[in-house]
């Protein structure tokens, strides 16, 4: 037999009303019901840092071990999805500030779909990254508890991550050649609560990735005979 769902709204319970009266929010199952059914908590765990801070060599390889323990993980990035998604979108504020409402839209999508989302983008504005989580706490009429968003700071001073420059980037920031670069001509706000802190500095990749899956397997994110 089909399950029921709930009666048609007029609009989706996590966003205002569309501009045009004709589009109608779809209502499916619930995430609960979908989660249990795949035997999985979706989650999104969103990496800010400075450029070279190491948040997509980190993200990469939690996703990598993700995936070999047969869990539901996908990988946002914060070069990737500007080919794509993202590709109308400058550097200005206004852009980033959109470059990441689109993005925690899709985190949201991944993780409500009982997928692990993992995000690594810059997002240096403290304002910007609480839009993010507040996107995954807004659960509208939904009987769901709200999607956990799990912020992870990977700090490093400005000093190394500009030694290490794989791109270049803070050689042609400082050359002028680069505008609103994070860290160099545009500010950095770094996290004041994050849930989780790694330091790129001092620890290597695999360490920053087991402390991660501590964090997830203490708050009971994964599934039951998960280990660190």
């Amino acid at each position: 037999t089909i399950p029921s769902i709930l009666p048609q709204s007029n609009h989706s319970p996590t966003n205002p009303p569309p501009p045009h009266s004709n589009i109608t929010w779809h209502p499916s199952l619930t995430r609960s019901e979908r989660s249990s059914l795949r035997s999985q908590t979706g989650l999104t765990l969103w990496f800010t840092g400075l450029s070279a801070s190491g948040k997509s060599t980190i993200a990469t390889a939690l996703e990598q071990h993700l995936l070999h323990l047969g869990l539901s993980a996908y990988r946002l990035d914060g070069d990737n999805v500007r080919f794509g998604l993202n590709r109308d979108l400058g550097f200005s504020e206004k852009d980033r500030n959109e470059n990441i409402r689109r993005i925690g839209e899709v985190a949201k999508l991944f993780a409500d779909a009982s997928t692990i989302a993992l995000t690594s983008f810059i997002s240096p504005y403290i304002s910007d990254r609480k839009i993010a989580r507040d996107l995954h706490a807004d659960v509208g009429t939904s009987k769901d508890e709200p999607i956990p968003f799990i912020e992870v700071f990977v700090d490093i001073p400005v000093e190394e991550a500009e030694k290490r420059d794989p791109k270049g980037l803070y050689k042609k920031a400082r050359a002028g050649e680069i505008p609103n670069f994070t860290g160099i001509s545009a500010p950095y706000e770094a996290p004041v609560n994050a849930e989780i802190t790694v330091h790129t500095d001092k620890s290597s990749v695999e360490e920053c990735v087991q402390q991660i899956m501590k964090y997830l397997v203490e708050k009971k994110l994964l599934p039951e005979g998960i280990k660190a």
